[in-house]
């Protein structure tokens, strides 16, 4: 599991998300083990195995405006004018697509990050008129592919802006969020912009992000001023749970996104795979049956969110439909 917070829950998330404790493959739908799953309801939307995974789109909204977006040592911000107009063009250039397209070159193609960053950098001219600053910068990663990837970018473009820039990997958000505010070791870091939202915001009863990244960035705004941080603007590109089926599954049923696949599986032949939260979290199973009426037949536990125990069982056809992230390297087309 990727060591970022991932929200599935309305919660101001303190710790990153804890692994499902059950095992692999385990029934995690809480019913009545005489129903006989897929069998019993139909099988219309039945698993078909294939290699190649599709996201369908969430077309209402379901999940919170994750974007990415340059969090910054507000100290730094005001002494520096031109450090953040230069990740801001990083963000007016960055899609979710291109996140897709680094992650699989990383973790399938086993190329570097740093490599891959400097790739983008140069194929996207992002670092082309920019204002000119000066002075050391360093800009924090958390330990996992993306994170690394996008601090590599923000290290390349602030290079080019005249900074001496450097990558230094940090640890879980508890930390490399105070180290920020501090200013000493990191001043710059990719951030996500509902997640750092709730985070900083504190207060599990109240959400204040939400599916539109204006209103979100709005709100994050002055609890950015509190905790003396600056944020730039927030990229295209997006990192959040996404629901994903084979490129087979959605061939064979002509769905590209979940109202699609809601209005194909009535016989609520579905089954669903995710970490062990996922049936009680409304942003994961309850969330699809509210916001989009899907059913489901049975729930599969898998104890990786988004990892490769999700992936491989909508391969192998193990089940329908499984969460994973919105920006994940296998979703890159072979």
């Amino acid at each position: 599991m990727r060591a970022r917070t991932r929200i599935i829950a309305p919660l101001a998330l303190a710790v990153a998300l804890t692994a499902a404790c059950g095992e692999s493959g385990s029934s995690g739908n809480g019913g009545d083990e005489d129903t006989g799953g897929s069998a019993a309801a139909g099988e219309t939307c039945a698993p078909v195995p294939g290699d190649q995974l599709v996201a369908l789109e969430d077309d209402k909204n379901l999940q919170l405006a994750d974007n990415v977006l340059p969090a910054v040592n507000a100290q730094t911000a005001q002494s520096q004018p031109a450090l953040l107009p230069a990740l801001n063009a990083v963000s007016a250039a960055l899609t979710t697509e291109d996140l897709v397209e680094m992650n699989a070159a990383v973790d399938v193609e086993r190329q570097s990050a740093e490599e891959v960053a400097a790739a983008w950098v140069e194929e996207n001219g992002v670092t082309e008129g920019l204002e000119q600053g000066s002075g050391a910068v360093a800009v924090g990663g958390a330990g996992f592919t993306e994170s690394t990837i996008l601090a590599n970018i923000y290290a390349e473009v602030l290079g080019a802006a005249g900074f001496d820039a450097s990558v230094r990997e940090v640890g879980s958000r508890e930390l490399y969020l105070q180290a920020l505010i501090d200013g000493a070791e990191i001043q710059v870091f990719p951030e996500y912009l509902a997640t750092v939202t709730e985070f900083l915001e504190g207060d599990e009863a109240n959400q204040v992000a939400s599916p539109d990244a204006d209103e979100t960035l709005a709100a994050l705004q002055p609890l950015a001023e509190t905790n003396g941080l600056a944020f730039g603007t927030p990229s295209e590109a997006v990192d959040q749970n996404a629901f994903a089926v084979t490129q087979a599954f959605a061939d064979e049923l002509g769905v590209t996104t979940l109202s699609e696949l809601a209005e194909a599986c009535g016989d609520g032949s579905l089954i669903l795979g995710g970490p062990a939260e996922c049936p009680e979290r409304p942003f994961c199973q309850l969330g699809l049956e509210e916001t989009y009426g899907l059913e489901f037949a049975e729930f599969q536990e898998y104890g990786d969110t988004g990892g490769p125990l999700t992936k491989a069982a909508i391969q192998q056809g193990e089940v329908s439909i499984g969460l994973i992230f919105s920006s994940d390297g296998a979703l890159a087309q072979g």
